[in-house]
């Protein structure tokens, strides 16, 4: 968890809602099926100038989903990079120094999970969305690598709250809104307390709606995808 989700508003949402520049460089489009190494929109903050001492401005960027650490010698290993787990977060060294000085916000509409059924007979695919249309805020991590500056991300994972648990014992860490600037903050080091588990009212406003199997397929995108399933549909388990 998390190993797809859904990214479907526009730059210019994107970029309202979280008050950042357009620095993505390129179109964006709505993605209902987002699979590692796929492009996704990132915030996060960096000087105005491109060079330290510049005013600091929130900037929308894209990123490819999957982290390569700086050091690394290649981006082979990016699609198994793609979640930090809170537990392991400060000590791991692929996360270790982007969780002090490169932390991001993944903004999302919602995530795919497989849900055990009940009579354990396959797995029901799961969209778990804000039931109010609302948008979700991932706590991300980013690199920037190679002499193309290539931005990379992760999305902080923590143990499942709430309801949650009936269909994966682990989640994004979505963050709330006041958490933002906080976690956004370069000059910040410190983020244990941003860490805790999402507020329980922000788990609570959830759906978790049963969609149909297309979704297992990374090739497979749309809106159709995140229709209610007109009934339980047994699925392979996910494959992240």
């Amino acid at each position: 968890m998390c190993g797809r989700y859904v990214a479907r508003r526009d730059v210019d949402d994107l970029v309202a809602e979280f008050e950042a520049a357009d620095a993505s460089g390129e179109p964006w489009s709505a993605d209902y099926n987002i699979a590692p190494t796929d492009p996704v929109p990132v915030v996060l903050t960096r000087h105005r100038s491109g060079e330290r001492g510049g005013p600091l401005v929130r900037q929308l960027r894209l990123a490819r989903w999957g982290l390569v650490p700086s050091w690394a010698s290649d981006i082979r290993r990016a699609a198994k990079l793609i979640n930090a787990r809170v537990e392991t977060v400060t000590r791991l060294p692929a996360f270790r120094s982007a969780l002090i000085r490169r932390r991001c916000l993944v903004p999302a509409d919602g995530w795919y999970e497989w849900a055990p059924l009940p009579d354990g007979a396959g797995r029901q695919p799961t969209y778990l969305t804000p039931a109010d249309g609302g948008l979700l805020a991932f706590a991300g991590l980013y690199e920037i690598w190679g002499p193309d500056k290539l931005l990379t991300c992760s999305i902080v994972t923590t143990t499942a709250v709430g309801e949650l648990v009936r269909v994966h014992d682990r989640m994004p860490l979505a963050l709330p809104r006041e958490a933002w600037a906080g976690w956004l903050d370069p000059a910040r080091e410190d983020v244990a307390d941003l860490l805790a588990p999402p507020p329980v009212e922000l788990v609570a406003g959830l759906e978790l709606r049963p969609v149909g199997p297309e979704v297992g397929n990374v090739a497979n995108d749309g809106p159709g995808l995140i229709e209610p399933a007109a009934t339980a549909t047994p699925a392979l388990p996910s494959l992240f």
